[in-house]
């Protein structure tokens, strides 16, 4: 479908809003923003160049912009337009300030695109591997409405929680990763270099292995006789399984694994509501329309669950379903505290409010549960490496036990 940039008015209030949103036809279009309450007074379809435009400018294998310097890029970049200075002045600044050379030479190509005639926003559409929807589109409402440095704040600002979010439980995570790297690092240098020692001892001993032991023996064989084949195994296995978290089945497997792994799944749960709940009020507060604001959410939002229940949302809004109602319907994913949340702001009229009090609640329980987590992890990283010492001393000192027994 087509997508059309809109400025439209409040039938209400007369506030002015913008965006954009795709829709069959402009028919459809002011359709839907008739049914959020709004009169459209410009429509305007997306141009076919200016989608070549961003598949020639998007950096295909060049990586990506860390998260930090987007935050920096948004905070700074509201900062000095609103102490008066041209856009293209600033964003030239902010580009002498980088130390990523990445993201300098995309700054780059901004300030000549913007030169030529293109908005902001248009500029930024062009990099869809750096500047998300989200980013792109508030950016657009932004420009429209006359509030740009407002927008911008308020994209720092969700830059910086995700920051925050995404900080604290790769933090949490840093300790079992290292603890599980490191038995993985042990068990092979026994396996590879201690246990042939020890095997020779076996064989003059002329007794029959346990099967444990014998396991332990096939093992460390495959390890030393067919090195290379064990890499190459593991090489392939990790690719085809990155490959497959990709497709769509992949991303549901996923989706579905993380939501019922214990403890993991209260993280994902808190995580995900505190960044719908915060976007939703961002997107509401620049003037977006329902609608749209849950089309973009359910592009930022990586689990595929949520994003079934924002479509299912989008869908039932549009026929003038409240949202609330919709969320009821997923309680596996969406606790209840946030369907009276999202109730109350529809019954107040306060839905930003409200959502952000939302956002901020579920931002300290993470805090809280990554803080706990390592306490949490300890004692089942401690059973894992306790049985693995055990199964080995076991399958080790059994062939002995045999031959005193013998003797």
């Amino acid at each position: 479908m087509p997508r059309y940039y809109y400025t439209a008015k409040n039938i209400k209030t007369g506030e002015s809003t913008g965006g954009s949103l795709e829709a069959k036809s402009r028919e459809f279009l002011a359709k839907s923003l008739r049914l959020q309450g709004y009169i459209p007074t410009s429509v305007q379809e997306e141009k076919e160049e200016k989608k070549s435009i961003q598949k020639t400018f998007s950096l295909f294998g060049r990586g990506t912009v860390p998260l930090k310097e987007k935050m920096v890029f948004a905070r700074n970049l509201g900062v000095m337009i609103s102490s008066g200075l041209p856009l293209t002045q600033a964003v030239e600044a902010l580009k002498e300030q980088s130390k990523n050379k990445m993201f300098q030479k995309v700054m780059g190509e901004l300030v000549e695109s913007i030169r030529t005639g293109n908005t902001l926003a248009d500029s930024l559409a062009q990099y869809p591997k750096i500047f998300n929807e989200l980013f792109v589109n508030m950016v657009r409402v932004g420009e429209v409405s006359g509030s740009l440095e407002e927008v911008l704040d308020i994209v720092a600002t969700q830059l910086e929680k995700d920051h925050a979010l995404i900080s604290k439980v790769r933090g949490a995570m840093i300790y079992p990763a290292v603890i599980l790297f490191a038995m993985f690092g042990i068990a092979i240098l026994m396996l590879t270099y201690i246990l042939p020692q020890i095997l020779g001892v076996f064989k003059d001993m002329e007794v029959e292995l346990p099967q444990s032991t014998q396991m332990i023996i096939k093992v460390s064989e495959l390890l030393r006789n067919h090195s290379l084949l064990v890499i190459l195994f593991f090489i392939t296995f990790l690719f085809g399984i990155s490959t497959f978290l990709k497709t769509t089945s992949g991303k549901r497997v996923w989706s579905w694994i993380v939501l019922h792994i214990p403890v993991v799944n209260n993280i994902v749960i808190k995580v995900n509501c505190a960044r719908f709940a915060r976007i939703y009020a961002s997107l509401l507060k620049s003037g977006v329309g329902v609608v749209e604001t849950l089309g973009i959410i359910e592009r930022t939002l990586f689990n595929v669950y949520y994003q079934d229940a924002l479509l299912k949302g989008k869908e039932e809004v549009q026929k003038g379903v409240e949202l609330s109602k919709v969320i009821l319907l997923y309680k596996d994913i969406f606790p209840p505290l946030v369907y009276q949340m999202f109730r109350v702001g529809e019954q107040t009229g306060k839905s930003e409010e409200v959502l952000l009090k939302l956002a901020l609640f579920y931002e300290d329980e993470v805090d809280q549960i990554t803080k706990n987590l390592s306490s949490i992890i300890e004692p089942i990283l401690m059973l894992l490496i306790g049985g693995g010492v055990g199964f080995f001393a076991v399958a080790m000192l059994q062939p002995m036990y045999s031959v005193l027994n013998n003797i």
